[in-house]
């Protein structure tokens, strides 16, 4: 498909033409093919504007469009169906074979889009209601009102056996590498994080389990696979 030339030259080779130079020799300044001038001219003669026409088929002038509100119902009515089985449904209530695809294209003109919101079926109980109303209501106002009183606990771990195993090399010939031998663990880093910084990190030799984060909790019990990363926690 060509190019299409910006409406700056199109009012401009319009303007040069109707100034009394020639089709021919404005299309030499403008470095266009004279064809082109020329219907531009004829164009603008006949519509009053530069503009150009809409290319492609009209908006809604496909043969999926006549059945674009049976489409939206069945989304609507069961909105994880899939795009396979509104096809099957559309062939078998309206004998209208379209692709997957293009019922999805359909759809996103329409304004319906593909979203993931489930939501587990406990948060309509009355005991989580009340809960999120209080969250929302009470608890969230007082938090944007005291930042520095917020802590979460963070934690990440890297396990020392993250060697890579295997590589490329030529056929009929060895991949030699080397890697230190020994005893490979897992080591968690955890922290508490403020909005003015990190506090207290420390370092878990093994991965984190309700005994070490109920010792990480309580100092004083702190067992000897604990050890600091920096101050400890005031």
């Amino acid at each position: 498909m060509s190019q299409r030339y910006s409406l700056d030259l199109r009012a401009r080779l319009v303007g040069h033409v109707r100034a009394g130079h020639s089709r021919r020799e404005a299309a030499r300044h403008f470095r266009v093919r004279a064809s082109c001038a020329g219907k531009l001219l004829k164009r603008a003669d006949r519509t009053g504007s530069v503009k150009p026409a809409h290319r492609g088929r009209p908006r809604g002038s496909g043969k999926l469009a006549a059945h674009q509100a049976f489409l939206i119902g069945r989304v609507e009515a069961q909105p994880d169906i899939t795009m396979p089985e509104l096809a099957a449904a559309l062939e078998a209530e309206r004998g209208v074979i379209a692709r997957p695809a293009s019922l999805s294209r359909v759809l996103c003109k329409a304004g319906v889009t593909y979203k993931n919101q489930l939501m587990a079926s406990e948060r309509e109980r009355a005991d989580v209601r009340e809960r999120r109303r209080e969250w929302i209501e009470k608890r969230q106002p007082r938090m944007r009102l005291q930042p520095a009183r917020l802590v979460f606990i963070d934690e990440t771990a890297v396990n020392t056996k993250m060697t890579r195993l295997r590589g490329r090399s030529r056929r009929g010939q060895r991949v030699r590498a080397s890697a230190p031998f020994g005893r490979w663990g897992t080591q968690t880093f955890i922290a508490a994080l403020r909005c003015d910084g990190l506090t207290a990190p420390w370092v878990v030799d093994g991965a984190m389990d309700r005994a070490a984060f109920n010792a990480r909790s309580t100092p004083l019990s702190r067992p000897s696979s604990l050890r600091p990363f920096g101050p400890a926690m005031s």
